[in-house]
């Protein structure tokens, strides 16, 4: 089972994080610091929440060194810091247990009755979100742990009561190996990170294990409509499937739609559930809704809490979130889509929305899935009425393999490519007008473009 991270947090032992600057280390740093436990830190730079997190008592220091965990009890990595960090060495140099984030999260989630776990190729955010309002409407004051801001929680993690725990769970590196689910949530499953995995079958594998971290008395929730979802669960003991075909054991019925906004009755094993009516737009989000209502059918949540947390959902940070408008009138959204599958179901939902044009600007993501990808990026991008390409985002990676936006553009009709934030956006300030939207799409730093675009 590996260190448990309850004797440190009883000990009052000081934590170091490295890198406690990304979304779910942050969260774990706040968590760490409502215990009254002493939190040190390192990343590359400060930030927003950085800044909030030295408010809330963490010492943080803006650059890897070994001295950094003189001191420290534990040391807890995100992923993306290897074995060949300062810190890391130095620590193992010194006897200080080293684990990485997941596995502190899957600690601290046996102290947890009932853990959801929000599993997928995308949908995890926005899935987590919609279970956080559930569950906060049924009345059992959850901790949540989200990979977006959250406005209903002001952040990205809550901090509950020790009966249930939501979470997002990324199967990048295994990562969700290391949590203790008792309701596994499969939304989908579809080849990503393969600078990571080897092929979908290597990633259908991976689902396969997370699914069997469930115990006896858990559920998993798979998308029936899915054929990999359905690979990957199909060693699991109990399991309850959502969907829009009639095998599903939760589905949805009388459907309608008004400009992109789902209404329709949920079916629980053909026995009426809830009247959902949603505040986001998209097909998609019909089926994050239906995952949300098998895992709070099996929670024991009634039918009109789950309808009721669902019909005020208004959406997370950088999920077809509105951001404002133009000079010339057009609206801009940003989207954190950044798989074709993703891009599909946002640019679907701006299409039933009724606007004159859409303008998509995309930042592709990681040279790897950019290269693995290409074709499919092109298919849906050529879907919207012109196509602005900024540089891939490197994150993680450099460029091995000469995968440049140029090569993208080139499959896409009327495509155009820009090298910098400002030229992107004058270029659409001066296109788009009243009856258009922009959509500023892409996991990386796309979203500054909606700031130089947006009247204040």
């Amino acid at each position: 089972m590996g260190i448990s991270i309850q004797h440190f947090i009883q000990e009052k032992r000081t934590i170091h994080l490295i890198g406690i600057g990304g979304v779910s280390m942050s969260a774990l740093a706040e968590l760490l610091l409502s215990h009254g436990v002493p939190v040190t830190g390192s990343d590359r730079q400060e930030s927003e929440v950085t800044i909030q997190l030295e408010k809330a008592g963490a010492h943080i220091t803006y650059a890897h060194l070994p001295e950094n965990v003189n001191g420290a009890g534990l040391v807890i990595r995100t992923a993306a810091v290897h074995d060949d960090n300062l810190e890391v060495i130095r620590a193992r140099e010194i006897g200080i247990p080293v684990i990485e984030r997941a596995e502190a999260w899957g600690s601290l989630m046996t102290d947890y009755r009932d853990v959801v776990c929000f599993s997928g190729t995308h949908g995890k955010t926005t899935s987590t979100s919609m279970m956080t309002m559930i569950t906060m409407h049924a009345g059992l004051d959850p901790t949540v742990m989200v990979g977006s801001h959250l406005p209903v929680i002001n952040g990205t993690l809550r901090i509950g009561a020790h009966n249930c725990f939501v979470a997002e769970a990324c199967e990048y590196c295994n990562s969700f190996l290391s949590f203790r689910p008792t309701v596994a949530v499969v939304l989908n499953v579809e080849e990503d990170h393969l600078d990571f995995f080897h092929d979908i079958d290597d990633i259908i594998s991976s689902f396969r294990k997370f699914c069997a971290l469930v115990p006896e008395n858990g559920m998993v929730v798979a998308n029936a409509d899915d054929p990999n979802t359905v690979r990957s669960v199909r060693n699991a003991q109990r399991v309850v499937t959502f969907g829009l075909s009639e095998r599903a054991d939760v589905r949805a019925v009388d459907i309608s739609s008004q400009n992109g906004f789902y209404k329709f009755t949920v079916l629980v094993r053909d026995q009426f559930y809830a009247d959902v009516q949603l505040s986001v737009p998209g097909r998609h989000n019909m089926l994050n809704a239906l995952a949300c209502c098998a895992a709070a059918d099996f929670l024991g949540i009634p039918g009109d809490a789950a309808a009721d947390g669902l019909n005020c959902f208004t959406g997370s940070s950088r999920r077809f979130q509105v951001m404002g408008r133009t000079e010339k009138g057009a609206l801009v959204v940003d989207d954190y889509a950044h798989h074709p599958s993703e891009m599909r179901a946002t640019l679907d939902a701006a299409r039933q929305m009724g606007f004159r044009r859409i303008f998509c600007a995309f930042q592709p993501h990681t040279y790897t899935r950019t290269k693995a990808l290409l074709k499919d990026f092109a298919r849906e991008l050529s879907t919207c009425d012109q196509a602005v390409l900024a540089p891939i985002f490197a994150a993680r990676e450099k460029n091995t393999i000469g995968i440049h936006s140029e090569d993208l553009a080139a499959l896409v009709p009327r495509a155009v490519t820009f090298q910098k934030f400002a030229d992107i956006a004058e270029y659409l300030g001066r296109r788009a007008g009243e009856g258009d939207l922009i959509l500023t799409m892409g996991a990386g730093n796309i979203n500054t473009v909606c700031d130089l675009l947006v009247q204040h």
